[in-house]
């Protein structure tokens, strides 16, 4: 890379900037001649700049025709990302359909999604456990909201462990297959072609014989703590995520990439489980559009190695225009 100095402009909302626009992050990216500049959304987008780069997490109307104006008039700048790509993942059926598209070249891993039924609005005709005895689908279920849009709303998510449960439910919703996982999680971070994947507590497992001793039919995500004695002993589960197996890092880098470039994105996470029936059946149950990176160690170094691939195809673009 030559010495020029490359200006990455962003927007994001104030949490988001406290919390990813760090000082360790600004000063990585600096020495490797990026700097990173907040867009004054008091401003015109397009009297702002000039930028290499403008990377966001912001939607709505006015944002998306400042950013289309911009474009329009910088094309050689790099856009991180479409807004048409990014609110694909703003509900929770198209995220995750294209998943089931994908082909991963491993031996023995498989890559797929949970049983999941969309319920726009409940029906008379119909009620939610006919439609999930139309798809197979058994309890426990969750129920997630339809809308997936990081709002507070979105994240109302419940266990319905029994039918009496399904009446606390409210439409639009996504009832999704509950996947016994023994209580770990793989959140896997995608920053273009740069991956990393990190274990996580997660749900409990629900045994079929303790299903049938629950007096509870329908519990928040906030109270499932209290299914299992052992998810009560902190320690116990520190051990549990210890010793779980990381996939097999070939396999997570495929299915990453394969989803950057059939989602069209460069910054997302994805939320992974591992079937306890089948163990090398893998089931994606989330897709987030630019996530909690500085939750990662050293963040920094996998950003700023990001940037500086934009940079190059920044070059590149020039040198083509």
């Amino acid at each position: 890379m030559s010495q020029r100095r490359f200006r990455f402009g962003y927007v994001l909302a104030s949490k988001k900037v406290s919390s990813f626009i760090q000082d360790s992050l600004i000063n990585h990216a600096q020495k490797n001649g990026i700097d990173l500049i907040p867009i004054d959304l008091n401003k015109p987008l397009i009297e702002q700049g000039p930028f290499d780069c403008i990377f966001h997490k912001l939607y709505g109307p006015e944002w998306r025709k400042q950013l289309e104006q911009f474009a329009r008039q910088n094309p050689t700048t790099v856009i991180v990302d479409a807004i048409d790509s990014i609110e694909k993942l703003h509900n929770r059926i198209s995220m995750l359909e294209v998943v089931n598209e994908l082909k991963i070249t491993a031996q023995t891993e498989t890559i797929g999604i949970p049983i999941q039924i969309f319920i726009q609005e409940k029906s008379e005709s119909e009620s939610l456990l006919q439609a999930m005895n139309r798809q197979g689908l058994h309890f426990p279920v969750l129920a997630k909201p339809f809308i997936a849009n990081g709002t507070a709303d979105s994240h109302q998510m419940s266990l319905v462990l029994k039918p009496e449960g399904l009446a606390g439910l409210k439409a639009p919703i996504v009832l999704q297959e509950f996947v016994n996982h023994g209580g770990v999680i793989f959140k896997v971070y995608v920053a273009g072609k740069h991956v990393k994947c990190v274990k996580r507590r997660s749900l409990p497992d629900i045994p079929e014989e303790k299903l049938g001793t629950l007096k509870e039919n329908l519990i928040s995500f906030s109270q499932i703590s209290n299914l299992t004695a052992q998810d009560r002993n902190d320690d116990s589960m520190a051990e549990l995520i210890e010793k779980a197996v990381m996939p097999p890092m070939g396999f997570v880098t495929d299915v990453a990439n394969q989803l950057r470039n059939a989602l069209k994105l460069h910054l997302f996470n994805f939320d992974m489980i591992r079937d306890n029936k089948v163990g090398n059946r893998y089931l994606v149950i989330d897709i987030n559009y630019f996530p909690g990176y500085a939750k990662m160690p050293n963040y920094e170094s996998m950003m700023t190695a990001f940037f500086l691939d934009i940079a190059r195809e920044k070059q590149n673009n020039e040198a083509n225009s």
